[in-house]
This record gives structure tokens, sequence and C-alpha cells, in this order.
């Protein structure tokens, strides 16, 4: 309780400071300023709002900015003009400095907490940007007001001891804040490397992302073991905790250990990769991603299939775009007996070649595979290099360009016919008599 009494005392004494005519003064002014502030900024914030809704053609950052200016627009006038009253003071009407210290107090604390607004932005996750922003304004505005020490002491006596073990708030505070900044290093230094390998066009697709995702482990990890080492936390005792883990792991974390070894093996073995076409069992799509657990696979309708990395190793899977992007597609028809075939053919190869993507370096062939019942039966075949753009259109407009071709020559395409007769005989005899 000493340290608490220690706080309180320091807390009495600042507020009976506050209470000399001196003091008053000095926060009067302070109010007004910022009332002041609240005002320009009602007529200020609305025109700086209609003048960035017609921003266009601006980088995605400037506008991000724009917007945070705007939000602690009040904030920045407060400062600008609290501070230009404390130099008006100082300079021009020759105050003593005690006449402007609560002023100057006031004015550090404002310019301390616009820093760290501004700096939080950087933090993306919502929740861990208002923690850090409403701890950082704790921080600077205990220490600039001269109870950090003092609150430092309160917190570091909060504690639960266990033999050798002890655990106070403050050493939990000290290694949230350490490791924090670590992991925002480490995530910056991380989203950097990244946007850097990804542009180097010299390493394989699979071999980017089995960088990051090494690069992102070391970095995290890294950032983890330093921030507990940096708050004094023991590291030997982690062993005890990986043999659990290691038991964990051996009976109820198995697929999850096969998904993580399989994703390593696909990133290395370079079997797939992001970009490529790919079909599992009913599943045919591109890879959009490569994940530590699975893999992500976008089909043509838009759905997206999240298939666990152990299925891409130990089933079969096809690989439109593995070695190359050839792609060869068979089409099956008929036509009727009467038709001349080296005609059909011809004319079958010509079609093929008038759709768009339809490779003229790899040119169609069509031959006879059999005479059916009602028809002479072909195959068509033909390449194309872009099966992430669909394989059922391009198909579809083959089948179209063969209706169009047959049909100016004259070439027709039977269908099954079947006729009923009606003997008139076997109509008029009569019905046999019943035993």
């Amino acid at each position: 309780m000493t340290e608490f009494q220690t706080l309180l005392t320091q807390i009495q004494v600042f507020l009976a400071n506050l209470l000399l005519p001196s003091r008053l003064y000095q926060i009067a002014i302070a109010i007004a300023l910022f009332a002041v502030a609240q005002m320009i900024n009602m007529f200020i914030a609305p025109r700086l709002h209609a003048w960035m809704r017609n921003l266009e053609d601006r980088p995605k950052w400037q506008l991000r900015w724009l917007v945070v200016l705007h939000r602690r627009l009040y904030l920045i006038i407060f400062v600008l003009l609290i501070w230009t009253v404390i130099t008006f003071m100082r300079e021009v009407l020759n105050t003593f400095p005690s006449r402007t210290f609560l002023l100057s107090i006031i004015g550090t604390i404002a310019v301390a907490w616009l820093a760290i607004a501004m700096i939080a932005r950087l933090i993306r996750n919502r929740f861990m940007r208002r923690l850090a922003t409403w701890g950082g304004w704790a921080y600077v505005t205990l220490y600039y007001l001269g109870f950090i020490e003092a609150t430092s002491d309160l917190l570091d006596n909060v504690a639960i001891e266990f033999g050798d073990f002890r655990l106070s708030a403050f050493g939990i505070l000290k290694a949230l804040v350490v490791t924090g900044l670590l992991f925002f290093f480490a995530r910056l230094i991380s989203t950097q490397s990244k946007s850097q390998i990804e542009k180097n066009q010299d390493i394989s697709p699979s071999m980017r992302v089995l960088m990051v995702k090494f690069l992102q482990i070391v970095l995290y990890g890294a950032a983890f073991f330093i921030g507990l080492k940096a708050v004094g936390f023991d590291l030997t005792g982690l062993a005890v905790l990986s043999g659990a883990i290691g038991v964990g792991l051996g009976f109820g974390l198995q697929k999850v250990v096969s998904n993580l070894v399989s994703g390593v093996i696909i990133l290395l073995d370079k079997s797939i990769k992001p970009g490529d076409v790919i079909s599992l069992g009913e599943t045919f799509g591109w890879i959009n991603s490569l994940g530590a657990r699975y893999v992500s696979v976008v089909t043509r309708d838009g759905r997206e299939y999240l298939i666990p990395n152990e299925d891409l190793i130990t089933n079969q899977v096809v690989n439109w775009s593995h070695s190359n992007d050839f792609v060869r597609l068979d089409i099956f028809f008929g036509v009727a007996y009467g038709d001349d075939p080296h005609k059909v053919r011809a004319l079958a190869i010509e079609a093929a070649s008038a759709v768009g993507r339809i490779l003229t370096t790899k040119p169609p062939v069509c031959h006879i595979v059999g005479f059916g019942d009602s028809s002479v039966d072909y195959i068509l075949r033909f390449w194309i290099t872009d099966p992430t753009a669909g394989l059922t259109n391009v198909r579809g407009a083959v089948y179209l360009a063969l209706w169009d071709k047959f049909k100016e020559n004259d070439i027709s395409i039977p269908f099954p016919q079947r006729e009923v007769r009606m003997l008139p005989d076997e109509m008029e005899k009569p019905p046999k008599p019943l035993d």
C-alpha cells in the first residue's frame, strides 16, 4: 500500500498546485483554446470532407491519410493554437516561464497524443489500434504529469508469486508492449519483403510462397521469443511446454501436422503453384493461393474451395498447366451416312480453326471413330493455352461453329428415329379364349 499512498500523495499535490491563481488562468486559456479549435473544426471539416470526395486518381495511401487528418483535425488545430499562444506569451509579452508552465505541459501532451494517433494508423487491426492508442495516451499523460514512476511502482507491487517465480502487472504490461512493438516491426518487414519477393519474376511462384511463409515464421517467432527474453522470462521452461506440444501433436493434431508437411512438400516439389488449373474429383478451377493448411481453388462459377494440402498429396490431381499451358480438348459429333466423310473432316477443322481461342500452331484434327446406328461418328481435337478462361465455353463455341458450317454446306446431323406400325391383320383377330 506504500506505493499507492505515494501515488495518491503526488496526485493531491498536483491538484493543489492547479488551484493556484497562476495555474487557474492557464487552465482557462487551454479550455478556451480547445473551444475555439472545436468551432474552427466545425467550419473547416465539412469543406475539407467535400473537397476529399471530389478527389480522383489519387493513390489509396494518400486518401487514407487525408481521412486520418480529417478525423484528427480538431486536435491539429488545438496544437497549433496552444503553441502559438505559448510562443506569443514568451516572445512578445516576455511572460515568466512559470506563467506558461501548465500550458506547455498541455501542449506537449497534445502533440504526443497527435503523434500516437497518427502512428497507430499503421496498425490495421482495429482492436489492436485502439489498444495501442489508448495505452500510448495514458503513458505520455502519466509521464509528462510526473506520475509514471509512482504508477510503475504500484503496478510492480501487484504481483503473483510462486516460489522463485514472480509475475507482476507491470511485467505483464511491459511484455505486451515490447512484444507488440516487435510484432509490429516483424509484420512491417514481412510485408515489405513479401512485395519485393512477389515482384521477382526469376523465382517460381511456388518458391515465392515458400520464401514468404518461411520469412514470416522466422520473423514472428523471433519477435515472440525476443519479447519474452526482453522482459526477463526464463525460456528454459519452454522445454517442458515443447514436450507437451509434441505429445499433443502425436495424438490430436495428426491431420493438422499432415497438412502443414504436405503444404511444404507442395511448395518444394512445385507440383502446383498459384495460377495453375487443376481438377480434383469433381472440382475444377484455378489455384488462387497456397496456405499452410489448405489450397484455395476458385471455380468458374465463383465458388472458392479450401482443399486440405493432404488431399493434393494423396489423391490423383490433374494439373492442366503443370509443365506448360497447352491443353487439348476433344468433342464428339456424328453426321449422316450420305455425307462425304472427307468433306466433313475438312469442314470440321475449318470451323474449329475459326474460333478465336483455338491454337493455329497446333491445328485441329478430325478423325472417324466409328459407324453408329444412324450416323458416322467423328472426334474433333484442338488445343488451347488459356484453361483459366474456361473449358465448357470453348467447347460450346466449337459446337456452334460446327453447326453453322454444316448448315452452310448441307451437312445433316442425324438423330435416332423410330416408327410404330399397326398391322391390320393382327388387330382383326379375335382374342384367344381363356382356359
